[in-house]
């Protein structure tokens, strides 16, 4: 994998969508909108045909929040549930000149994949049970995409 490659997508997507504010702490994720198309078969020129779907997402912490405490949350807890309910993890990032920020990128088969996957994760009881011991606020941005065609991560 290309790291390059990612840093590169990190860095032109990240500021191409709206932020939405999260209390992932105590707040459910249900009344997000769903996922826009997205994963093999999209007829979008220059992306492979057999793209999964990539989802970016980076979280800007909110006034007294601790990275800390969101960085142990997802080190100790929150991949481990990713893996259970089917996302899977591409990678984590903390940008050097934005500590009050986490990048991370998770792939899913398509669209409906990936919103059963949140569904199910954000109903689980060892999610409800961190969200409220490990407790953080943070704004989300989240940028859906598929592989070009000479990708060499599909």
């Amino acid at each position: 994998m290309n790291i390059r490659l990612i840093f590169l997508i990190i860095a032109m997507l990240s500021a191409t969508t709206a932020p939405a504010s999260y209390d992932i702490s105590a707040r459910s994720h249900a009344s997000q909108a769903a996922t826009p198309r997205c994963g093999p078969g999209l007829d979008i020129k220059n992306t492979a045909e057999d793209s999964r779907c990539f989802e970016l997402r980076t979280y800007t912490l909110q006034a007294g929040s601790s990275a800390d405490v969101l960085h142990a949350r997802f080190r100790q807890r929150t991949i481990a549930l990713f893996q259970k309910h089917g996302m899977t993890v591409i990678g984590f990032w903390q940008p050097v000149a934005r500590l009050d920020q986490l990048v991370y990128i998770l792939a899913y088969r398509d669209a409906a994949a990936r919103d059963s996957a949140w569904a199910a994760f954000n109903t689980d009881p060892d999610w409800l049970k961190t969200r409220a011991e490990m407790q953080v606020t943070v704004d989300v941005d989240k940028t859906f995409m598929v592989a070009t065609d000479y990708s060499p991560l599909k």
